[in-house]
């Protein structure tokens, strides 16, 4: 890597291997320009991942490394976390689908503990369960650069849950917490809501694809009437039921943060969107709403038609997949009229 202007360097999908990962340790070591390494889908196995971590150990430019689906383990992600212990360079580290598992987290952890400069992390997809989410938790107690923690898919659960809540109370950096698929139910959520009651810096929490029903998502409710910094809540596929729309309906009355709220595929039926009309009538702040596959009627479109009328914030209403038909459609059509904010999106009018 003789070269002395070049800043970005793709080499996602070509199978280097661990040879072509050690090659590109040793260029590491000497560069002074490289900042961004993308490394996807390259198979360099724990033997590549650990000849990068050498190179880390030195190299002071590089600020962004994707390993994405590179099959390192445990193995590799301990050699990893001793690099982060000293580097002091890099920002940003993909290791999504990696299989580096709850002691691959828990090394990382350790490293979090110490080092100042890494603020992305994604471990999406890495078979991290409670025990790998307990570790992050400690890490989070104590790190204070980390602004975007990536966990989605992977099976953290309830305890996991509770652990990264405790760890929420106290951390003040983390922004984003992607928790999509991760099989946290109603005690998650409900250590969740309490960590937000006290948590003053997260603005995006991602809890798509779980299992919190409709007790979470009051809990998460209760959150919301007094939390101040969330901005955009992901709640879809979650079996919230109208039960869990008309809670959020009742925190939308009083919060003045949210902007973008995800409901997707929560079947919350014309009783839920007629909850949340009533919220739109009041609240002024949510800027896109997502109802897509929610089995609202022409009943549910009619009272949201209403809350248009009145409403001059949402700009975004997706609609997309719901049991419509000529009525709703007519009466949303009519709200279009007055209100010249908002978009809707997925009604033929």
């Amino acid at each position: 890597m003789a070269t002395s202007t070049l800043t970005t360097l793709d080499l996602s999908g070509n199978l280097i291997g661990d040879n072509g990962a050690q090659a590109l340790s040793e260029a590491l070591k000497v560069n002074s320009t490289l900042t961004t390494l993308d490394l996807r889908g390259n198979s360099i196995g724990k033997n590549g991942a650990q000849a990068l971590s050498e190179a880390l150990k030195v190299n002071s430019t590089l600020t962004t490394l994707n390993l994405l689906g590179n099959l390192i383990g445990e193995n590799g992600a301990q050699a990893l976390s001793e690099a982060l212990k000293v580097n002091s360079t890099l920002t940003t580290l993909d290791l999504e689908d990696n299989a580096i598992g709850d002691n691959g987290a828990q090394a990382l952890s350790e490293a979090l503990k110490v080092n100042s400069t890494l603020t992305t992390l994604y471990l999406w997809g890495n078979s991290i369960g409670d025990n790998g989410a307990q570790a992050l938790s400690e890490a989070l107690k104590a790190n204070s650069t980390l602004t975007t923690l990536g966990l989605r898919g992977n099976s953290i659960g309830d305890n996991g849950a509770q652990a990264l809540s405790e760890a929420l109370k106290a951390n003040s950096t983390l922004t984003t917490l992607d928790l999509r698929g991760n099989s946290i139910g109603k005690n998650g959520a409900q250590a969740l809501s309490e960590a937000l009651k006290v948590n003053s810096t997260l603005t995006t929490l991602d809890l798509l694809g779980n299992l919190i029903g409709e007790n979470g998502a009051q809990a998460l409710s209760e959150a919301l009437k007094v939390n101040s910094t969330l901005t955009t809540l992901d709640l879809e596929d979650n079996a919230i039921g109208d039960n869990g729309a008309q809670a959020l309906s009742e925190a939308l009355k009083v919060n003045s943060t949210l902007t973008t709220l995800y409901l997707w595929g929560n079947s919350i039926g014309d009783n839920g969107a007629q909850a949340l009309s009533e919220a739109l009538k009041a609240n002024s702040t949510l800027t896109t709403l997502d109802l897509w596959g929610n089995s609202i009627g022409d009943n549910g479109a009619q009272a949201l038609s209403e809350a248009l009328k009145a409403n001059s914030t949402l700009t975004t209403l997706d609609l997309e997949d719901n049991a419509i038909g000529d009525d709703g459609a007519q009466a949303l059509s009519e709200a279009l009229r007055t209100n010249s904010t908002v978009t809707i999106i997925g009604v033929i009018f």
